[in-house]
């Protein structure tokens, strides 16, 4: 096919109604690429013979060395089918679970999906997590079966077989497709219950329960994959072959005489045709009769792979004739029969027809955009559609609309930024020359030849006159001038060589967008509205009508830019645009310096920004970058954060100690991101730690058996000869510490005294509180903004409810009389006010809770009111840096039982409200840092001025009285930042009396390996602490699937081992799943005769918990007790070597 200009291009994204907006999304290696390359071939872009081979839209070196796509990329295709003319924008996405945020931010983009599926392999992990992803994103999806070539080739299975084999797969993504289903209705049906509930007369008495769910109403017949639905293809992308069941209908039924409608509805099931009746009948397999679909299709593909594979030149000759085919001899003579048969399967069945067609035909265009799916997009959080301003709320209609007038709002969206070199920019390429500019050329080289001889002519005649007079020298001093002249333009040449070549190498950035309403224009000027900007906040200050042009107030979280250039998106090519109207994917020019990763443009201020992404993936593995030479740190600097801008799951954090970290998603993301630094960004030699394995602290119950499996307590103690325990963690003097584990500390003025207990958390709340992060943020949100007397945060009643069913489900499980009005009685949330440990106000004289927002608690004031936040900043300190290593807590419990402050104290804490040390507090503890030396000195400086300013009206004996405490309060820092410290020794403390454990992040490993390879998996993973959970055999092959869990720190270079050992017939796809603890005692050592025995003296069998810990802190420069060898003595055997 003829490749299309750019300008019919332009003109076909101006019919909205024949666009569409498509990614391919799949496994990995499942064929989305070389599928991708068979569509493309059909533009003309690439060589139809060259299909899968050249893998086009994988571009990046590492991807082609890898075989795997790392990148979603868009192309545009131009489809004709029939009078229609069709623009399909085709995104392309990675398959591997490292790169599932690059399918997040694909997804967003598109209207439609390719799900594609290996015919061998079926539905596997990522199958089902792609399906996921486009069902969150509410678009639609349709099937290919690839790779049934391997079904003939490999398995060698019957057509009868191989039919069986394909429905089980439909089944399997179907029973997929109907669980999203079944979740969504069942959660739908929850929240109308809950709303009658809140309706419904409570005089009623009798009330009838519906006992359905809600399933058998509602139509799900639209949802599932059929072939006689005509969104099911079946291919072979290598081999160029694919079709829909249309296809033979539209064939059979002008050869049989049966309608295609007919047809259509009975060449895929138990149907048969009754050859003499001429009637298809149904129930074929009771009647032991060969299924419509064997019978009329896949029997004639099995024939024609045999004819071929076994150069069967009659047979071939005969079926390529009855096709009515051209073959050339080229493909029929040639060694691999691979060949020839792509080349007659393509004429056949050609996959780009089918697979457009089905696209065309099944998959919305951009004005099929469902209510639902834009009030999706518009509500950030926990936001309804409803709570929205009016202004917001009226842009729905232009979104539903997608209209180009110019009177519509300009909205899109940018899902990501990606780096492209700055010569592959359209105006940085070389351009064919025009005649007059060959022309100007040739005349100016004939000028420098011709100055070239003239000066060649001079020097000899010069170099005569010399050799004849040598006296004569006169000439010599304008040659000199001649060469210096040559010598600066050669500089010049030179510097500006080097300048073009800075500007060549540099790289530039890309928006990939897609516009959902109004028309986008080259130069044009919009607002950037970032993930937290709301629209009911700027509408009061600017109106509705404003534009980017105007000079604006400063509105938080937006910003106005200028859009510099408009990219039509080919693959690895970029193509200029003047505009783009709506429901197009397109890329953006200049918006680097305004746009991180996403964010949402409009040139109305009452637009919200888009809901984030859905990234399936967590960022888990870290490591430290440094560069090799200490000064090439700004490039390294200015290279993380260009990495930082181009990847939408990495995360840069300068930590504490000033190490610069990269946080990525798995080992080939870290090597990509690596590769990506030293190359592309940075440009400079990096040295690289080694993993930064992260780990968590906690505590569990005291356990009932020893380490060897003896009850605890009925055996006998005997004399430990090195260090237990006990020793270890020798309290300070100043601390009472009772059986029970209660912690009783002074504060270092004595002016205090707080009373701490840690207990362990059950599971179940440690998960709940982890779900929820993002809700107890709110509930902080929410209390801070009641305590500072703003007025009431507009909250709408879901996200009351979402509070309150939390808050129910905590009380469901903290239950019991140790756990007794907990739940009532928690007073914050840590690390950051969000994480998965919680503090309990247990003491006589003070109530305050969490749940000042749900209206159930009122602030008292009391003596303790000023120093709320001295404690919560001291237990948000201890969460965040635990005893055994400084890694976070996780888990655990802390309640405050006693907190007494002493007249002196609460004098002190009169004399210090002042609202600077309250914002100063509240910034310590946002920023999770300790006070610094300065704060301590500002807040002593204000206490003595207030003492000041109040002892001018008191009587002389009450001056000294204060000067006295002015003085208390100096010599130890403000009396705040000594409840912090003290708070903090409290909880470790705390924390150190009960047992303590690691515990290490866990990945859920998914190995698909064959039967022979199996115990080679089972010693890999058993070398490396993982632990098997299942294993299934995939029914009609004899692959196995096995489900494993692996901890992260011995995760690194697994997959290569597995690849290694198994000679690549097996590869693991690795997700960041939970946290667990470690069994093992980090601080044990022997103290019984049993264990003695046992372990020995030493006892220095491998601990993995002590590995883990010392490792964590060596690295950190903390101490580590390790034996070292002084005086090591040479062993010798007795006998002489000989």
């Amino acid at each position: 096919m003829v490749l299309t200009s750019v300008g019919k291009m332009a003109g076909l994204q101006k019919k909205t109604s024949g666009i569409r907006n498509i990614c391919i999304l799949a496994h990995v290696d499942h064929g989305k690429t070389t599928l991708a390359d068979c569509l493309i071939s059909s533009n003309g872009i690439i060589s139809s013979r060259l299909a899968g081979k050249l893998r086009y839209l994988d571009s990046r070196e590492d991807e082609q060395i890898r075989g795997i796509t790392m990148k979603s990329s868009a192309i545009s295709l131009h489809f004709v089918k029939g009078d229609e003319e069709y623009l399909i924008n085709l995104i392309d996405s990675p398959g591997h679970v490292d790169f599932s945020s690059e399918v997040s931010t694909a997804v967003r983009l598109c209207d439609g999906c390719i799900i594609v599926v290996d015919a061998v392999e079926g539905v596997c992990p990522q199958t089902q997590a792609v399906l996921r992803q486009a069902w969150l994103e509410n678009i639609r999806p349709v099937l290919v079966i690839n790779k049934i070539d391997r079904l003939i080739v490999e398995l060698k299975l019957t057509p009868q077989e191989a039919y069986s084999h394909l429905k089980n797969i439909l089944e399997q993504i179907n029973a997929v497709t109907g669980a999203l289903f079944t979740s969504k209705v069942l959660e739908e049906r929850a929240e109308k219950e809950t709303e009658s509930e809140n309706v419904s007369d409570p005089a009623r008495g009798d009330q009838i329960y519906d006992w359905s769910a809600g399933l058998e109403d509602t139509d799900d017949s639209h949802l599932y994959f059929s072939p006689d639905h005509g969104n099911v293809v079946f291919a072979s992308a290598i081999d160029g072959w694919g079709f829909g069941i249309e296809h033979f209908a539209k064939l059979y039924s002008q050869k049989i005489g049966i309608k295609p409608a007919v047809l259509l509805k009975t060449l895929w099931g138990d149907y048969y045709l009754n050859t003499k009746a001429k009637k298809i009948m149904k129930g074929d397999q009771s009647k032991g009769k060969k299924p419509l679909f064997v019978q009329l299709v896949l029997d004639n593909i099995w024939s024609l792979y045999e004819a071929v594979m076994k150069r069967d030149k009659e047979k071939i000759e005969k079926i390529v004739t009855s096709l009515g085919l051209k073959i050339g001899a080229r493909e029929s003579r040639h060694a691999d029969p691979k060949v020839h048969l792509n080349a007659i399967c393509s004429q056949w069945l050609p996959i780009s027809d089918a697979v457009l067609s089905m696209v065309c035909n099944k998959l919305p265009s951009p004005l099929d955009i469902t209510a639902e799916r834009v009030e999706k997009l518009m509500c950030v959080g926990a936001r309804t559609f409803d709570s929205l301003p009016p202004e917001t709320q009226e842009l729905k209609s232009a979104f539903m609309k997608c209209s180009s007038e110019g009177a519509a709002p300009v909205i899109v969206f940018v899902s990501k930024m990606f780096a492209v070199d700055a010569k592959a920019l359209p105006h940085n390429k070389p351009r064919p020359l025009t005649q007059e500019e060959i022309a100007h050329r040739r005349e100016l080289a004939k000028r420098r030849h011709a100055e070239k001889l003239a000066a060649t002519q001079g020097k000899e005649l010069l170099e005569k006159t010399l050799n004849e007079n040598p006296s004569e020298v006169s000439g010599n001093t304008g040659d000199t001038k001649g060469g210096e002249r040559q010598l600066t333009d050669q500089a010049e040449s030179v510097t500006s060589k080097a300048v073009k070549q800075e500007a060549d190498s540099k790289e530039s950035f890309i928006a990939f967008a897609r516009v959902f309403s109004g028309v986008v224009r080259k130069g044009q000027k919009v607002f950037v509205l970032g993930p937290k900007y709301d629209p009911a906040e700027s509408l009061h200050k600017l109106s509705s009508q404003s534009s980017a042009t105007d000079d604006l107030p400063l509105v938080p979280h937006m910003t106005a830019c200028r859009l510099e250039n408009l990219y039509l998106l080919m693959g690895r090519e970029l193509e200029d645009l003047e505009e783009v109207p709506a429901g197009n994917v397109l890329g953006i020019g200049g918006l680097q310096d305004f746009v991180l990763k996403s964010a949402t443009l409009s040139t109305s201020p009452a637009c919200p920004p888009f809901t984030p992404l859905n990234f399936e993936a967590t960022p888990i593995v870290r490591v430290a970058v440094e560069p090799k030479h200490p000064s090439d740190m700004p490039q390294l600097v200015k290279g993380m954060k260009l990495l930082n801008q181009a990847d939408p799951c990495v995360q840069v954090l300068i930590q504490e100690t000033g190490e610069h970290v990269l946080v990525t998603a798995g080992e080939v993301h870290l090597q990509r991101c690596l590769d990506d630094l030293k190359e592309r960004f940075a440009k400079v030699q990096i040295s690289v730690s080694a993993p930064i394995i992260p780990f968590r602290e906690t505590i569990t119950r005291p356990p009932k058996v020893d380490m060897v499996n003896e009850e605890i307590g009925k055996q006998q103690k005997v004399a430990v000869i090195h260090q237990t325990k006990e020793d270890q963690n020798k309290t300070p003097e100043g601390i009472q510490v009772d059986s029970d584990g209660l912690v009783t500390i002074s504060t270092p003025n004595k002016q205090a005294t707080l009373s701490v207990r840690a207990m362990p958390l059950p599971e179940e709340v440690t998960r709940i509180l982890e779900e929820n992060s993002d809700l107890i943020r709110t509930v902080e949100q929410l209390n801070t903004s009641l305590n500072e007397d703003k007025k009431k945060h507009e909250i709408n009643q879901k996200t009351m409810d979402r509070i309150k069913e939390f808050k129910q489900k905590l009380e469901q499980h903290l239950q019991g009389r140790k756990w007794r009005n907990a739940v009532d009685q928690i007073w914050s949330f840590g690390p950051r006010k969000c994480g998965p440990n919680i503090l309990l106000c247990n003491f006589e004289g003070y109530k305050r809770s969490v749940w000042q927002c749900l209206g159930n608690a009122v602030k008292e004031v009391s003596k303790y009111g000023d120093f709320d936040n001295s404690i919560v900043s001291g237990f948000q300190l201890a969460t965040l840096s635990g005893p055994m290593c400084e890694e976070p807590l996780m888990g655990v419990c802390f309640a405050v039982e006693k907190w007494e402050i002493n007249k002196v104290g609460e004098i002190l804490s009169t004399n210090s409200q002042d609202s600077e040390e309250y914002d100063a507090i509240e910034h310590n503890q946002n920023e999770d840092t300790t006070l610094t030396s300065s704060y301590t000195d500002k807040v002593c400086s204000v206490n003595e001025h207030q003492d000041s300013s109040q002892s001018v009206t008191e009587s002389p004996e009450k001056i000294s009285k204060h000067k006295g405490e002015a003085l208390l309060a100096d010599c130890y820092g403000p009396f705040s930042g000594q409840l912090i410290a003290t708070m903090k020794e409290a909880c470790r403390y705390a924390l150190q009396e009960k047992p303590q454990r690691l515990m290490a992040a866990m990945y859920t490993c998914e190995i698909m390996a064959t039967a022979e390879v199996l115990g080679r998996v089972y010693a890999v993973l058993s070398k490396r602490e993982g632990r098997v959970l299942q294993e299934e055999m995939k029914e009609g092959t004899d692959v196995f699937t096995i489900k494993a869990v692996l901890p992260v720190a011995e995760s690194f270079g697994f997959a290569d081992e597995i690849r290694k050992r198994t000679s690549g017939l097996a590869s693991p796809q690795l997700v960041f799943s939970h946290w667990e603890i470690i069994s093992s005692d980090p601080f044990w050592v022997p103290t019984t005769e049993e264990e003695y025995l046992h372990f020995g003296e030493k006892a220095d069998s491998e601990n993995q918990a002590r590995k883990y810990m010392n490792a964590v802190r060596k690295r950190k420069g903390l101490y580590v007790e390790e034996k070292i060898v002084e005086h090591a003595e040479k062993q010798r055997t007795l006998g002489r070597n000989k």
